[in-house]
């Protein structure tokens, strides 16, 4: 019996992937950029801060973007395959760029992970595994920029089923400086 093996299948198994974004200037300081995953293009332009238009994504926006996002997705993945139940995660990355001798560039990158969870127990469990998503986030890890991440884990208990519905919010914080 010959087995036939889809594209799909061929992918799963590869060691390697590539990924392809197109970007070009449309007119004046503007842009937009186009990936092979993706139908819908993205305008961007440079910053107001270096004469560019206001209101329209960044380079230094989309970096931060992906940073976020590689984040969000890696702990997605890493909380199915651990069982962890959350009710929410909201992933904040925010860029300082300075001066530096060859130019501008991100001098640090401050990483905001939320997590929010219904189950006390679960604290540390969730702590570890957020630890987990910054050391295995393919994005952070391919940056030279030094990151910090600052996890926040939210607690929402709720009351009895038979009373009205209350909630009670618990945060605790965990700032972690991480990659030198």
């Amino acid at each position: 019996m010959k087995t036939e093996l889809t594209e799909a299948t061929v992918k799963k198994t590869e060691k390697t992937h590539r990924y392809r974004v197109v970007a070009w200037w449309t007119s004046g300081r503007a842009g937009i950029a186009k990936a092979d995953s993706a139908p819908n293009v993205v305008h961007f332009a440079a910053p107001a801060e270096f004469s560019g238009l206001e209101a329209m994504w960044t380079p230094e926006d989309l970096l931060l973007s992906a940073v976020a996002s590689c984040f969000t997705a890696t702990f997605f993945v890493i909380a199915e395959y651990a069982k962890l139940e959350y009710r929410d995660l909201e992933v904040e990355a925010e860029g300082i760029v300075s001066r530096a001798d060859l130019g501008y560039n991100f001098s640090e990158i401050v990483v905001r992970p939320t997590l929010t969870i219904a189950n006390e127990q679960e604290r540390k469990h969730a702590l570890d595994l957020l630890q987990k998503a910054e050391t295995l986030c393919l994005v952070s890890r391919s940056l030279a920029t030094p990151q910090k991440f600052e996890v926040h884990v939210n607690l929402i208990e709720l009351a009895s089923t038979n009373g009205p519905s209350t909630e009670f919010n618990q945060s605790s914080k965990l700032k972690v400086a991480t990659k030198p």
